[in-house]
């Protein structure tokens, strides 16, 4: 099952990051968007997609299934593809953005608490790594493929957002015809009651102390189409700035899968530090280097550390939470995520228009310097008790 729901991830994100990976140069260079109104579009869509996540999540523990709300999120993500190629504004970009970012935060919450509800707790942080490496495998194909169509296309963007309309189709297809509902979790909906505001103080400090730990990892990590512009600044050519996000992804991808068996094993806090410290790095290298080498190396990094973190962030969301409760929690730790996604990217509009990707780079260090020094305080205090 984690593994059908792994191939339904990679086919919708070969689709998305087609069009991801030139989106950016695609809004500043032909539609004329300011950085601003970059960080606008990036930061608004992907706060969205957190905001549906909570009404998703706490209505598939209602219903008891999680399948029927996933399948209408991947739906809409697919039917909103052919919006991009037929833009001709950058309102038009914002509109097909917030509403992608709709269908995702539908189908968000379920599809996590779908994947633990399949999954026991000894192998869970190996299931979400799993998951997250083939979902970022198709972040890694989605610009390859970009990149090659470009070549061929003679900079064609637009063909090759039309192109990007395939596999998200193929996503919904496999979804419908092969992922089944896990029978445990069907018989538990006689037991469950409408969700209601009180079920956040269900969820228990544990909970909520993964979340606030999540939101300081997203407010210290803004919007990827940023490295895009990043590597474009730097010198690469239009055709090869989806190289930024192949980059990225590959180490995403090589390290997910088996950071989550290892935090299995050896715990998760640990693995979170480092991610926090390689990110430090990264940031730097970002914000001072000045060739497309030292750029490059900057994003793999970025990469090695969404691999150190965002799955077993996963994982501790599923430690902590009810079982009758996962979808909600699901909901609202992306939720509270997306909140501090939507503060960062603005934040990084205003800087990259103000001082340049510098100041950018340099702000996002010191977020996540903060955040580190949190978790340390955070672990010490665990240990005290």
């Amino acid at each position: 099952m984690v593994v059908l729901l792994g191939v339904v991830s990679f086919c919708m994100d070969v689709s998305s990051e087609m069009i991801h990976s030139l989106l950016p140069v695609f809004l500043v260079s032909s539609l004329g968007a300011s950085m601003v109104m970059l960080g606008v579009i990036e930061g608004i869509a992907e706060a969205t997609a957190s905001i549906t996540k909570v009404f998703s999540g706490a209505l598939s523990d209602w219903l008891g299934r999680r399948k029927p709300l996933a399948v209408l999120g991947y739906g809409v993500a697919a039917l909103t593809k052919p919006l991009f190629p037929l833009a001709t504004s950058a309102a038009w970009i914002f509109t097909a953005r917030f509403v992608d970012r709709i269908g995702k935060g539908i189908r968000g919450a379920p599809r996590d608490a779908l994947v633990a509800d399949c999954t026991p707790p000894e192998v869970r942080g190996a299931a979400f790594g799993l998951r997250q490496s083939m979902d970022t495998a198709g972040a890694l194909v989605g610009p390859l493929v970009a990149l090659g169509l470009m070549v061929v296309l003679a900079d064609n963007i637009r063909t090759v957002f039309w192109i990007a309309v395939v596999p998200a189709f193929v996503a919904v297809a496999v979804l419908v015809i092969g992922v089944k509902e896990p029978k445990r979790h069907a018989e538990e909906k006689a037991r469950q009651e409408l969700p209601h505001w009180r079920d956040l103080h269900s969820l228990g400090g544990p909970f909520w102390t993964v979340a606030l730990i999540g939101a300081v990892f997203t407010l210290a990590r803004f919007s990827e189409a940023f490295l895009v512009l990043r590597v474009s600044n730097a010198g690469l050519a239009l055709a090869w700035t989806p190289l930024a996000l192949v980059v990225m992804n590959l180490t995403y991808t090589m390290s997910a899968y088996p950071v989550g068996w290892v935090s299995d094993r050896l715990g998760r806090n640990g693995l979170l530090a480092s991610g926090l410290v390689v990110l430090i790095v990264s940031d730097v290298m970002l914000a001072l280097g000045q060739q497309v080498s030292v750029v490059m190396l900057g994003i793999a990094l970025w990469g090695l550390h969404m691999g150190l973190t965002q799955g077993v962030l996963a994982a501790m969301v599923a430690d902590t939470a009810p079982a009758a409760l996962r979808g909600s929690a699901f909901g609202v730790f992306n939720f509270v995520g997306g909140i501090a996604a939507l503060v960062a990217s603005l934040l990084a509009g205003v800087f990259w228009t103000w001082q340049g990707p510098e100041l950018t780079f340099v702000a996002g260090a010191v977020f996540s310097a903060l955040a580190l020094a949190g978790l340390m305080w955070w672990r010490v205090r665990l240990v005290r008790q």
